[in-house]
């Protein structure tokens, strides 16, 4: 058997800036007793329960086509990066990889706005209580990310962004 040239070999050599900002908040609420409760009274509040637990899926189908949409309209190898988590606090489409911080404040940016924007117009056409439901199911998924966004503002543009289970951590390559 022939061994492999040490030349031939791919390291990739990041160097770690920051480590540990999961939204503990975002995280504490949606694990306790305090989550049900408010998922509850907004329910009992908006007086339409089957409208509240329908925007959520929508809401996340419009995070994912407008992320999409921005992947494909920048690059179509951003698009290879990302995928589907059905895990709290990254609930939806997130970068599965290292992902270039700047494309990460872009996507979750426009996101925020253009995904408000949609919901204002869907205000035309829809129940007022279906549209808070919306308004509520997207700032509680944006919630953690644009936190993420905040936090790491300081740092140098030019670094990647990698989203675990148990934290987030900002390298430069």
């Amino acid at each position: 058997m022939i061994a492999e040239p040490e030349n031939k070999a791919t390291f990739y050599q990041y160097r770690l800036l920051k480590k540990g900002y999961r939204p503990q908040c975002h995280l504490q609420l949606s694990v306790s007793a305090g989550h049900h409760a408010l998922i509850q009274s907004t329910c009992i509040l908006l007086d339409w329960p089957l409208l509240f637990v329908l925007a959520g899926p929508i809401t996340i189908w419009i995070h994912y086509v407008i992320a999409r949409t921005i992947l494909l309209l920048v690059r179509t190898s951003y698009a290879k990066r990302w995928r589907w988590n059905m895990r709290m606090p990254w609930l939806g489409y997130i970068p599965d990889q290292h992902f270039s911080f700047r494309m990460f404040v872009r996507v979750h940016l426009n996101m925020s706005w253009i995904g408000l924007c949609i919901i204002t117009v869907c205000l035309i056409w829809s129940p007022l209580s279906f549209t808070l439901s919306l308004i509520f199911w997207h700032l509680w998924l944006l919630g953690p990310r644009l936190y993420v966004v905040m936090v790491l503002s300081r740092e140098r543009k030019d670094g990647l962004i990698k989203l675990n289970e148990q934290d987030v951590s900002y390298y430069l390559q």
